[in-house]
């Protein structure tokens, strides 16, 4: 390891009592998404302390921010994501706190350097469980001159190259008439019966599709009591698939079911997205492959294959915005199970501020790389642009 990696290191080990108090404070005060003020509050306190702008609520998103630190001659901008949205009735069970905490301690790392060039960012991104911030952060345009985007996610293995599926969030409501359910039932159309066929047809339709396409739903309403003829049945659905190209056919394919199923009984149909859609995460190899290096020169040779998640992420977004990694690390012994109250507590656990310290300085050692290394963020960005 070179002097200047050397001196990052050093930086870390200062800064550890500030980081893990960030993301214990923030793991014992849970928030869900979009209303992450306490949170945001703590990091943007922390950024500011160590001398980074700290503008909030970006794009139109109240705990959404940016954080900035100017080298002392032009460069690169890298930026750092920070999530710190909980899950209902679990806390931090997704390890949010961690990544928040490790993302900000990252970049304050490379602020001390006085050799710095460019430019570091954290971009506070809340609600990655629900409806990501980060769609929002793309399409309003705060990724537009960021080289690379890094962060981290706590897991059960370190795999540096991962992919996730495509999401579309989907409500269908069926429209019917209401009616008595005895003495009138001829007169009514049973919007909760163009539900069930709906239900029918989706279970016929997984049966023909491949593996890595999933389709999950539930009724949220379908009724209010028995003796009357249901007029509104509502189900939400989480559709995902490989690649948005093969995500937006089976969109349509659940939706001609929808269509079918509300013409069985003359019913009508409407529906909408309820969430932000979500593409599937592309991880820049080149960037991964500069993240593992450095994971290795932190001392950690058990490195995963690259993997499929099987959920979605909003990062995957940023990642067709700019070069981006999502890398996961080990957290204790991997043998949590994530969105558990388990995990949570390890997340709070001596092994989640082993995990913190690890992440944040892997973190800035990718970082810092990157704004030094003329050739490889070349290569990063022909990679990105022959991908795209």
């Amino acid at each position: 390891m070179d002097a200047i990696k050397g001196f990052f290191i050093a930086q870390a080990q200062h800064l550890r009592e500030e980081v893990w108090e960030v993301a214990r404070q923030i793991g014992e005060h849970p928030e869900l998404g979009y209303k992450e003020y306490f949170a945001s509050n703590v990091l943007c306190g922390f950024l500011q302390k160590h001398g980074f702008e700290v503008i909030r609520s970006i794009a139109g998103v109240e705990t959404a921010f940016l954080a900035r630190f100017k080298g002392t001659r032009p460069g690169p901008k890298i930026s750092f994501l920070a999530e710190y949205d909980a899950l209902p009735d679990v806390g931090h069970g997704c390890g949010h706190n961690l990544i928040g905490a490790a993302s900000a301690g990252a970049a304050v790392i490379l602020s001390k350097s006085l050799e710095l060039s460019g430019e570091v960012l954290v971009i506070g991104s809340p609600a990655e469980e629900t409806s990501g911030a980060k769609v929002t952060l793309v399409e309003k345009g705060i990724f537009e001159d960021v080289d690379a985007a890094i962060m981290f996610h706590p897991g059960s293995q370190n795999v540096p190259i991962i992919s996730s599926l495509a999401l579309d969030a989907l409500e269908f409501t069926f429209h019917g008439r209401a009616a008595h359910a005895v003495a009138a039932s001829y007169f009514g159309v049973n919007a909760l019966d163009a539900m069930i066929n709906f239900f029918v047809g989706i279970n016929a339709l997984k049966k023909q599709i491949p593996q890595d396409m999933k389709i999950n739903g539930i009724i949220t309403e379908g009724g209010t009591v028995p003796n009357i003829v249901p007029e509104r049945a509502v189900a939400r659905f989480y559709v995902r698939a490989r690649r948005r190209k093969d995500l937006d056919e089976l969109r349509e394919q659940v939706i001609r079911c929808a269509e079918g199923a509300a013409s069985m009984v003359s019913a009508k149909m409407t529906w909408q997205k309820f969430e932000f859609s979500y593409d599937e995460m592309h991880t820049n190899l080149s960037l991964a492959e500069c993240f593992t290096k450095n994971l290795q020169e932190m001392g950690i040779n058990q490195i995963a294959p690259p993997q499929t998640a099987m959920g979605s992420v909003d990062m995957g977004n940023v990642s067709r915005a700019v070069p981006a990694i999502h890398p996961y690390l080990t957290l204790g012994t991997g043998t949590e199970i994530p969105h558990t109250r388990d995990f949570a507590q390890a997340t709070l656990s001596p092994d989640g501020e082993e995990l913190v310290m690890l992440a944040m300085q892997t973190l800035a050692l990718t970082g810092w790389d990157v704004i030094n290394d003329k050739k490889l963020l070349q290569k990063i960005k022909r990679e990105f642009r022959l991908r795209k």
